[in-house]
């Protein structure tokens, strides 16, 4: 209730509406056991991961949503130099294309993680810090849009619509694409479109750039250990990332700007390696993980493919 009256003052809403609404609002132990740290043993497999996403149904589902929107994914592209084939992937990744937009009332998952978060969790106090911002960007943006903050429904970590977004990200980077008046993640693909691209323009993604190249191993050489420091932060030029050990061809030794090497875990066979550039950054920005921004590069790529495919038929 300290933080209801705090929240209130900073964001000039009704303390009553404001405590009331949290006062609503449920512990959910579900949502507690989502966010709990995973198992020790659970061993990270990027064929299992991308099986998940990389499928016939959420290709398929993509080419519909890519056909059905090509004019705006057009517009997006040029408007913010995102690809067309990234901000599909991302939706498909999230969503489906709008199928699956979560059940868990966004209150009750944003509220038991601001103040009921895992205590076992190795960042609880900093995780707990930021959903209680959540919250907040939650209550304000629901009260400028006149809307029951109980009515809306997400992710188990309170992320909402067609692309997922946080409350935060919503305040921050939803735009109205449709020119409606009125911005709308859950029934306007265009507002879904243009929100996305604008996330990516916001966090430094660069045009024309590619996400990543492929890339192999000089063992003669190879510093393991320096260049998987940084982890998946851009950090070596061309020339510093082949003199540890990496060897890169074609277009990638043209590239310009930092590079990393991004490690995808095989259970117990052999990891597959990428550099990756800014962009591909980017995309972690979106999600903190590279397996997912590799399944999003991969279902946007399908997707593209498919429709290439199409388009050869008919001609």
């Amino acid at each position: 209730m300290a933080f209801a009256g705090e929240l209130a003052s900073r964001r000039q809403l009704d303390p009553q509406w404001v405590r009331q609404i949290m006062g609503q609002s449920s512990f959910n132990p579900t949502v507690s056991r989502l966010m709990q740290p995973p198992a020790k043993t659970f061993a990270k497999n990027w064929r299992v991961y991308r099986s998940r996403f990389i499928d016939p149904v959420r290709i398929a589902a993509g080419v519909r949503f890519w056909r059905a929107n090509a004019a705006t994914l057009e517009r997006a592209e040029k408007e913010y130099g995102v690809p067309a084939d990234i901000i599909v992937g991302i939706i498909g990744v999230e969503t489906i294309y709008g199928r699956d937009t979560g059940s868990f009332r966004v209150m009750d998952a944003l509220m038991t993680l601001a103040f009921d978060f895992p205590s076992n969790h190795p960042r609880a106090q900093e995780r707990s810090a930021y959903f209680r911002g959540e919250v907040e960007e939650f209550l304000a943006l629901q009260s400028q849009r006149r809307a029951n903050p109980m009515d809306a429904k997400g992710s188990y970590a309170g992320a909402m619509g067609m692309p997922q977004f946080m409350p935060s990200s919503q305040a921050r980077h939803a735009v109205d694409f449709d020119g409606d008046g009125s911005i709308d993640l859950w029934n306007s693909p265009a507002d879904v479109i243009g929100s996305v691209a604008n996330y990516f323009k916001a966090y430094g993604w660069q045009s024309g750039m590619p996400t990543h190249y492929p890339v192999r191993f000089d063992a003669s050489r190879l510093d393991m250990d320096a260049l998987m420091a940084p982890d998946i932060l851009p950090t070596f030029g061309v020339a510093s990332f082949m003199a540890k050990g990496a060897v890169l061809q074609g277009p990638a030794l043209d590239h310009k700007g930092p590079l990393a090497l991004i490690e995808l875990l095989n259970g117990p066979d052999a990891a597959s390696y990428v550099a990756g550039t800014g962009n591909f950054y980017v995309i972690t920005r979106y999600n903190w993980s590279s397996y997912y921004a590799m399944a999003v590069i991969e279902l946007g790529r399908e997707v593209r493919q498919q429709l290439d495919k199409a388009a050869g038929r008919q001609r």
